[in-house]
């Protein structure tokens, strides 16, 4: 009996001592002003460490709350009702009793201009694959737009350009409340509408609209931004004028209105600027380097094809990227709705636009070749125009309630005039004359495009079984004709030049259309598992026609067989496909793959030779992806694809529009197949503000697409597109910030690697060039609201390149980068804004001249009338005149270095009037 006495009073003990550790928490829930009660209040408790929902209760009609038994630890309280600003506060349990008395919530229509309230908590919240962003969670300075924000979300770098890049990523879309706003142009929505207008803004990746409603994966993936407006914004007009105008013929004049009606949102906007930072969107703006920023995938087929130039005299495809002088002259519409109770929806574009660039450029190369080294120097004049309209539409209407349509439809026109004069010189390694040339191009061209879609989607009573249809079509066709004169010298070793003239008239006519059909089902087999089905269907017919004409007698109508061609290249693929999906609490998997069967018909009309040829093409994918928590997640990937050669590359014609540098086609290319592998990480922390994100990639292509480059004795270059195995590519990056809450700032660290290894074959030797870039990048800023707002961006690159022709041929040089912007308010209203930015690029032997950028600019403004919505500024532009068009090359065995002709100082006077009818405006 003694026994049992102390057992239970040990077990007593001990449950008393358990006891101990918990608490209770009680308070009650006020009106700060009247102090009357707020029943129903929503109080939260979340965990300190991971702001993962402890417990929630709700106030009673007294306005009282009470939690019980909650354990000792950190928490932080939240307290929400409608109307009120939200209440946070940290709190730490140790065991005793908490009384937190009477909690006083603030109305937001009272909040005081000086007061600032944060909902932390809430920042960032993971849905899915969507990173969501609470826009008022974030400070930015009054008057702020829409870019200014994304500068402070955790993740996203915006550019000196414009240019968004999200978790490791390009952004290709910004959208509005889920629609797109004039199209490819981003830059109208992030650089002119107000931060104080955006709820939230919402980071994933946007599939197609089939792959949306199955949950198929079809390979289509654009990083994406949308942008959800706030529901007191949705209504009255708001837009902005502003004209400048300085010195030596230099203006900048925009305008834009826009007027939103619940769902309904017109916009119009036009811009007349020669200052090369207005009217420009990403795409017209730069090209990311890829070299395909007009071009377009199809997943069905693995075609890309083109909407931009396909000029044979001249590669200006209408873009800008700050080499040259431009005019640009831009105008545009929109219109979107949706009535019937969202049952139809509507989504309206149309952009004119001119842009005139006029460039003087020098390029200095190095050509490494088997035993010894070609140096090339050149200068080229040019003047350039292109004339765009392009419009586009999409309307869906939801048939009944398992059932919809949606139809879209995009065509543009292009009118593109081009001049350039060009004089080449080509040394040897003992700097002895081996060639030389002066060229003279003009021609002239049009472009048409057109591109269609129909998507059908049902759902069936079952949940989750679904079938969907979609149509697809393009169409695009370039017609261009101009003329070639090239005065060419080759000098032997006896230093006696032997000369040879082209003098030729051009004329090339391509045309492709692609129709491809896809049907996929759905099918749930277990509570958590479906199965995907799909069959696609698509034929690729291109066409194209390069005639080339001597001139004999005055007249240009001797046909040279040698440079003309009439070619035809018909691709059918059947395509079908098996998937499993899974998804269950916090566990997404999928894993399937898809088969197609591919026929090629070439034939050369001119020659009257056609071939047949079929290959079997694979598409497996597979990815999982795991979330720890709301703001924690792990994903992991791996998909196959096919890419087809296009007709430029398997066209049996040689192409002398550069005499120096002949390009010859190749009838026997395979499809080339790209395995790819990625993985990426985000883990946030709200009480400290802390972010990571994380990422890799890495790809290697079977059959890969590549060049076999032949240079001869004398210097000309013959490139022909070839099949060969071994290209890898990889990158990985590393994003680190948090917030030093004593001084208030806020650090970042960025750590980028990317790499590639391409395999070509230079004199029929094969060439593997490794190359690597290696960048780590740190960030700071600090604002003071109504004060000022000052941020600084310091990155170190370091680029290295090896030939395994020559080993011992390496490139390898650092650039560093020094970026610091401030804003400071001043007294009287006045405000002055300063930029400055300096570029420090490594000498090489290759490199030598001068490398070094320092750009600063500046502008001073004063703000007028009772809302401040006037500003008068004076703006200066490269203030010390040091800026330098400068752009470095490092590809396969060829380096170089051009410069060019770049916009310098200039000086403008201002005036921007921003105005509204109901608080939602534009940025000054």
């Amino acid at each position: 009996m003694r026994q049992l006495t102390l057992l239970l009073l040990c077990v007593c003990s001990m449950l008393y001592s358990h006891a101990q550790q918990r608490a209770n928490v009680k308070g009650s829930i006020a009106d700060t002003t009247d102090k009357s009660n707020l029943s129903n209040s929503t109080i939260s408790l979340l965990r300190a460490k991971d702001s993962i929902l402890y417990k929630f209760t709700r106030a009673d009609k007294q306005g009282h709350f009470h939690f019980a038994n909650v354990d000792t630890g950190k928490y932080v309280l939240l307290t929400t009702y409608p109307g009120y600003a939200d209440y946070v506060d940290q709190l730490t349990i140790t065991g005793s009793d908490i009384n937190l008395g009477n909690i006083s919530m603030v109305q937001k229509a009272r909040l005081l201009q000086e007061v600032v309230v944060r909902q932390t908590v809430s920042a960032i919240k993971v849905k899915g694959d969507t990173t969501e962003f609470t826009a008022d969670s974030f400070h930015v300075k009054e008057n702020a737009n829409v870019e200014d924000l994304l500068k402070k979300l955790p993740g996203i770098q915006v550019d000196s350009k414009g240019n968004i890049t999200a978790q490791g990523e390009k952004v290709k879309k910004v959208l509005v409340d889920g629609e797109e706003f004039f199209g490819d142009d981003p830059t109208l929505v992030t650089q002119n509408l107000r931060a104080d207008m955006i709820d939230k803004v919402q980071v994933y990746d946007k599939k197609s609209d089939q792959a949306a409603f199955t949950g198929v994966d079809d390979g289509q993936k654009d990083k994406t931004i949308n942008l959800k407006l706030k529901e007191d914004k949705k209504r009255g007009y708001f837009g902005k004028l502003a004209a400048g105008a300085g010195l030596n013929g230099f203006h900048d004049n925009q305008a834009m209105f826009n007027k939103f009606r619940k769902k309904e949102k017109i916009a119009a906007y036009g811009i007349v600027s020669n200052t090369g930072t207005s009217g420009l969107g990403w795409r017209d703006r730069d090209n990311y380097g890829s070299g395909r920023d007009n071009m377009e995938y199809d997943d069905v087929s693995g075609f890309y094809y083109s909407s931009g130039s396909g000029d044979p005299l001249d590669s200006w495809n209408g873009s800008y990227n700050d080499a040259g002088l431009p005019l640009v002259q831009n105008g545009g519409l929109h219109y979107n709705n949706k009535w019937n109770d969202d049952k139809q929806s509507v989504n309206l574009n149309y952009k004119l636009s001119k842009l005139m660039v006029d460039n003087l450029e020098t390029n200095n190369s190095k050509n490494i070749l088997p035993g010894n080294v070609n140096y090339s120097n050149s200068r080229t004049s040019s003047a350039h125009s292109m004339t765009r309209n392009k419009g586009n539409g999409a309307y869906e209407v939801q048939l009944d309630s398992s059932s919809s349509v949606k139809i879209t439809a995009e065509g543009s026109t292009a009118h593109k005039i081009a001049g350039n004069s060009s004089f080449t010189e080509t040394l040897r390694e003992d700097s002895s004359m081996l060639n030389n040339s002066t060229k003279r191009t003009t021609s002239t061209g049009d472009n048409k495009a057109f591109n269609s879609s129909i998507l059908w989607k049902k759902k069936f009573n079952k949940k989750g079984r679904t079938i969907s249809f979609n149509l697809k079509q393009n169409y695009t066709n370039d017609d261009y004709k101009g003329y070639l004169y090239a005065v060419n010298n080759f000098y032997t070793d006896t230093a006696n030049p032997t000369q040879t003239i082209t003098d030729q008239y051009k004329k090339n006519d391509s045309k492709n259309m692609q129709v491809s059909g896809k049907i996929t089902y759905t099918e749930p087999i277990t509570q958590y598992g479906t199965l995907v089905a799909n069959y696609a269907l698509a034929v690729s017919n291109s066409s194209s026609t390069q005639l080339s004409f001597n001139k004999n007698e005055g007249k240009y109508n001797q046909l040279d067989s040698t440079y003309s061609n009439d070619y035809d290249f018909n691709v059918l693929t059947n395509r079908g496909g098996l998937a499993y999906n899974y998804t269950r609490k916090k566990l997404r998997t999928f894993i399937g793959t898809d088969v197609g069967f591919t026929n090629f018909h070439q034939k050369d009309e001119m020659h009257g030779v056609s071939t047949e040829r079929s290959f079997v093409n694979w598409y497996p994918q597979a990815r999982i992806g795991y979330s720890f928590t709301n703001q924690r997640r792990l994903n992991l990937g791996y998909n196959g694809s096919t890419q087809q050669p296009t007709i430029q590359q398997i066209q049996p014609v040689k192409s002398n529009d550069n005499p120096l540098n002949i390009v010859a086609g190749n009838p026997d290319l395979k499809p080339a197949f790209r395995h790819n592998v990625n993985m990426n990480f985000f883990d946030y922390k709200v009480l400290s503000d802390r972010s990571i994100w994380m990422g890799a990639n890495y790809s290697v292509t079977e059959n890969a697409i590549t060049n076999s480059t032949y240079t001869d004795s004398a210097g000309r270059t013959t490139t022909q597109a070839i099949n060969i195995n071994g290209n890898k590519n990889y990158n990985a990056y590393l994003d680190y910030g948090f917030k030093w809450k004593k001084p208030d700032l806020y650090l970042g660290f960025r750590a980028n690697v990317d790499g590639s290894r391409y395999v070509g074959i230079v004199n029929n030797l094969q060439n593997i060039t490794n190359s690597n870039n290696y960048s780590g990048t740190f960030s700071t800023s600090k604002s003071k609201d109504k004060k000022y707002e000052v941020s600084l961006e310091a990155t170190a690159t370091y680029t290295n390149s090896t030939s395994s022709i020559q080993k011992d041929n390496t490139t390898k040089y650092w650039i560093y980068s020094i970026e610091q912007n401030s804003e400071v308010e001043l007294p009287f209203k006045f405000t002055a804004h300063s930029s400055i930015s300096y570029t420090i690029r490594q000498r090489t032997p290759e490199f030598s001249g001068s490398n070094n950028v320092f750009l600063w600019n500046a502008w001073l403004g004063k703000k007028l009338l009772k809302k401040d919505n006037l500003l008068i500024k004076i703006s200066g532009n490269d203030l010390l005149n040091k800026n330098i068009g400068l752009t470095r090359t490092v590809n396969s065995n060829y380096i170089s270095e051009s410069r060019y002709q770049t916009i310098r100082r200039f000086f403008l006077l201002s005036i921007v009037w921003n105005f509204s009818n109901n608080g939602a405006g534009l940025a000054k």
